[in-house]
């Protein structure tokens, strides 16, 4: 698919827009006085496959999150503040590698120029994030209510106050919790600049719903080639949200480290335990790397035969399983060793 060609933004060392790979975002759910419990998540985040890592600060105290959690981390890190514009100042101070605001809530125009002047200084690209609580009065006035356009509106009314002082270092988001608005408000924005934009459907809900509303949401601007960057939001841990993120580019095939996996829904035919198999391989083989598609199937008929095209596979039988490659059976094992045997001739695989 061909992707918008968008601005090239640099957070800290990685890449935003452009012809950079999609990049995968979190955020920490620690309290910003737990010191430590803050870099250990952060760190599971990184290791976890996060590109991304943002944190709350709340307040001047917070600040002293910055030096320590970038101690631990190689991914940028990225400070999401509010209100009070000395907290980007200081923040932009501490080192941080990217700051999340909206300029229309720290104040009157000479604090975004304050903000403005030091992320230039020190090439901290800015984040404008607006939703559909955050609308300036006189855009509610032009539209009446929150609109997809007036989401849009927004955002670019905040780029013109920051370009306005000579930065254009942005990043935009337009999030919403109604999946087809904050779709149509990013399709708006990809039409009217040339900034990088951040992918999410904000307050999507607990895992279940929150996977399938951002899968949706994230996975049809990206297919139209919107997006240099994504969230998945969850009310859960947010480790589970960088593995939904990092599933919803393997599924659009827009990221080719890790496993893709195959498996078949099971039928009447099925005689072992897929269901059970197919979770335990999943979480088995989730930190491989390896660019393969890995096929758990239920029969020979599902097996070899419709998932040919996968890189490995096993098929259930009466006793015996099947592994086979590129639909080539190479060799039955019994069924309570065949994951035990998958897991090993991925192993031998370049």
């Amino acid at each position: 698919m061909d992707r918008k060609n968008t601005k090239t933004v640099s957070v800290g060392n990685t890449l935003i827009g452009g012809d950079a790979s999609i990049s995968v975002q979190s955020m920490l759910n620690i309290p910003s006085t737990d010191i430590e419990g803050s870099v250990k998540q952060a760190v599971e985040l990184e290791k976890a496959g996060c590109d991304i890592v943002r944190i709350a600060i709340p307040n001047l105290e917070a600040i002293q999150l910055i030096p320590a959690i970038k101690k631990e981390l190689t991914v940028p890190l990225v400070a999401d503040i509010h209100f009070d514009y000395r907290i980007a100042l200081e923040a932009a101070a501490a080192g941080i590698d990217k700051i999340r605001i909206n300029p229309g809530n720290i104040g009157d125009e000479d604090r975004v120029k304050r903000v403005a002047d030091i992320c230039r200084m020190k090439n901290i690209p800015i984040r404008i994030g607006v939703n559909s609580g955050s609308l300036e009065k006189h855009i509610l006035a032009r539209y009446g209510k929150p609109t997809p356009e007036a989401l849009c509106d927004s955002a670019l009314y905040h780029v013109s106050l920051l370009e306005k002082f000579d930065f254009d270092n942005i990043v935009l988001s337009m999030k919403s919790s109604n999946v087809a608005f904050m779709v149509q408000a990013y399709r708006i924005a990809s039409e009217r600049c040339r900034y990088p934009l951040h992918l999410g459907v904000t307050e999507a809900g607990t895992e279940r719903m929150g996977i399938i509303k951002s899968s949706i949401g994230i996975g049809s601007l990206l297919l139209e080639g919107i997006g240099d960057t994504i969230r998945v939001s969850l009310t859960d841990d947010p480790i589970k949200e960088v593995y939904a993120a990092k599933d919803i580019l393997k599924a659009l095939c827009l990221n080719e480290e890790g496993i893709k996996f195959i498996s078949c829904p099971t039928c009447g035919r099925t005689k072992i335990d897929l269901i059970s198999l197919a979770k335990e391989a999943e979480e088995r083989l989730r930190n491989c790397r390896k660019n393969i598609t890995v096929a758990i199937m239920g029969c020979a008929v599902n097996g070899p035969g419709e998932a040919r095209e996968a890189d490995i596979g096993i098929a259930g039988g009466s006793s015996d399983g099947l592994i086979f490659r590129k639909g080539e059976i190479i060799r039955k094992v019994p069924e309570d060793k065949l994951l035990d045997a998958l897991i090993e001739e991925i192993e031998t695989m370049s």
